[in-house]
């Protein structure tokens, strides 16, 4: 059975597709790119580490990002506009896969769907949704983590990340905004090597 999972080339993605794999699944990492940064290229490093195929989603049509951004800029925070960045993301990559899967924990806040917004996304699209780590609490991710990989861990504005955070700054620095004004500073991380 083929999944793909979005990959953003951090702990958590990684950890999902490794548990995935050995679960036997076919897996397919994707990382969604809207060509405002060719931040990409981090989750295909983490993928060859991780020795798993890696496909590039390019998205060219910048409006859903333009409107997580107007989002956010509107807000002064950015929960809501990941949130809807993420639900446009999950329509989309349906479209291809019949499984999806990401690396959304129980504890994350942000992007993440409830309960309900899971049946009605799987029903609407005839498709399974898979977050394998939803299970697990901080301290049990962490010491998977510890397990599997090696990563680096810095503030997110000085680790970058082919996650949606990168692109969107960027749209925010664009506009002549400064970022740090709507996103809380918070560490990031990238898998860098397998123990």
């Amino acid at each position: 059975m083929k999944v793909c999972v979005l990959f953003s080339g951090g702990k958590d993605s990684s950890l999902s597709a490794i548990i995935l794999k050995n679960l036997g699944y076919n897996v397919e990492l994707v990382t969604v790119n809207f060509g405002v940064v060719n931040s990409y290229k981090y989750a295909k490093e983490t993928s060859n580490i991780l020795n798993m195929p890696h496909k590039v989603l390019c998205l060219k049509d910048t409006i859903i990002l333009q409107k997580c951004k107007d989002i956010i800029l509107k807000d002064g925070f950015p929960s809501n506009g990941i949130q809807y960045l993420h639900r446009e993301v999950l329509n989309i990559v349906s479209k291809e896969y019949d499984i999806i899967a990401d690396g959304i924990r129980r504890d994350d806040r942000v992007p993440k769907l409830t309960h309900g917004e899971i049946q009605s996304f799987e029903m609407k699209n005839n498709v399974e949704y898979i977050s394998p780590l939803m299970g697990f609490g901080h301290k049990t991710i962490r010491k998977l983590i510890n397990q599997h990989f090696i990563i680096s861990e810095k503030e997110s504005e000085d680790l970058l990340k082919s996650d949606y955070e990168t692109e969107i700054r960027e749209l925010i620095r664009l506009d002549r905004k400064n970022p740090l004004d709507y996103f809380p500073t918070h560490i990031q991380s990238r898998v860098i090597g397998l123990k």
